[in-house]
């Protein structure tokens, strides 16, 4: 092999331009998802701390830029292949970029709110650098990447001089940037999607969305486990101990349907409009998995005849029914999958509507028969499947 050719030298290179490119995750990127457990742990904390429509926004639009910060140079991987020593260094420094601002969500609201926002600063200027690179040695696709280059150092600046923002001015512009940077990606004519050279590799990118699906959906456990040792798994009661059972056989629920019907999956075409909801349903789906792990720790805070709170259900109960409809949004956009055949529409829509219908009853029952409606909307995302499935097998 040719020095140029080992993966410490090789300049970025478009998967187009490579007779081969595989669509598996380079290390670098499986450690810059490290980080990412973090933020979305302490992203967790906070909202079990702020259960109000402040504290969801607050929620939302923190995880919204972190889920940025990871998406787009998920993008940038999924285009060119890129694993020299510059690469490196640069995802290094990005990974620092990630950590001041998980370091600053406890303070989010107050003096961490500057160090969020300027390490948001600091990753946007990091991919506008790894663009750069890219237009050095690829010739043929200097117009999109000096696209990037100029879209990235411009919010890079602005974002920068937001963090010096009074309050409550700097919120309202830092969520006017947030709209901005993505409608470069949907407004027709200045969308960079009209580059035939911006098109990531799909199976990689897939990879990626299942990947941090799993780190989304793992913190529920983390959040399960961390909240009953905390109190004592000596201390509690045996219906304690079930609902902790429950909580753990939930997310697990979670990740099944989830990978049967949509994880790895290929959009089915390459158009504007599927890639953009491609994109968007995966955001909306891990902020629903988020939420159902946050809910679910109250579990090892009742019994069985205590009321669950109401607070937590509300999050456990809305964030499920846009789990399901997420998932049923994918159904319709990505390549065809068996597991869809039997968990139709019908199966959807009767679990969206029971898990909405499980909020209002949640003040009237105990957390036994809450637990029961709430859990029959997940299993039948499974069960149902599952069942007909065995039935035409056994027919066949």
């Amino acid at each position: 092999m040719a020095l140029q050719d080992h993966p410490m030298w090789r300049k970025p290179q478009h998967h187009h331009d490579l007779d081969h490119a595989h669509e598996h995750v380079h290390w670098a990127e499986l450690f810059y998802d490290l980080i990412h457990v973090v933020t979305i742990f302490l992203l967790g904390n906070y909202l079990s701390h702020h259960l109000d429509w402040h504290g969801f926004l607050v929620f939302t639009g923190v995880f919204i830029a972190l889920w940025y910060a990871w998406g787009e140079l998920s993008i940038f991987n999924s285009i060119y292949v890129s694993t020299d020593v510059w690469h490196r260094v640069i995802m290094c420094v990005m990974i620092c970029t990630v950590m001041f601002m998980a370091a600053s969500i406890p303070a989010i609201e107050g003096k961490g709110w500057k160090f969020f926002v300027l390490g948001f600063a600091a990753n946007r200027a990091m991919l506008a650098a790894l663009y750069f690179r890219a237009r050095r040695v690829n010739i043929t696709g200097r117009s999109m990447t000096s696209e990037k280059v100029r879209n990235f150092s411009f919010f890079a600046i602005v974002f920068a001089i937001i963090a010096f923002l009074p309050k409550p001015l700097a919120y309202w512009a830092f969520g006017i940037a947030m709209v901005a940077t993505q409608a470069i990606y949907m407004i027709p004519g200045i969308s960079v999607l009209r580059f035939e050279r911006f098109a990531p590799r799909l199976g990689h990118m897939s990879e990626r969305f299942a990947l941090l699906t799993l780190i989304v959906l793992g913190e529920g456990f983390f959040k399960l486990v961390t909240t009953l040792s905390e109190k004592g798994i000596y201390k509690v009661s045996p219906d304690v101990l079930v609902n902790f059972v429950i909580g753990g056989v939930s997310m697990f629920v979670m990740c099944w349907i989830y990978f049967d019907f949509a994880g790895n999956a290929k959009p089915k075409d390459r158009k504007p409009a599927t890639l953009v909801i491609w994109w968007l349903a995966h955001l909306v789906l891990m902020v629903c998995g988020v939420l159902v792990g946050v809910a679910l720790a109250a579990e090892v805070k009742i019994g069985f005849w205590d009321p669950y709170p109401t607070e937590y259900a509300a999050i456990g109960c809305f964030g499920l029914a846009g789990y399901i409809a997420m998932l049923w949004v994918l159904r319709s956009i990505i390549e065809h999958r068996v597991a869809s055949d039997f968990g139709r529409g019908d199966v959807r829509l009767f679990g969206i509507v029971l898990a909405i219908a499980c909020f209002f009853a949640v003040p009237y029952v105990p957390s036994l028969v809450a637990n029961l409606i709430w859990g029959t909307a997940l299993l039948s995302q499974i069960v149902v499947p599952v069942s007909r499935a065995w039935l035409t097998f056994r027919h066949e």
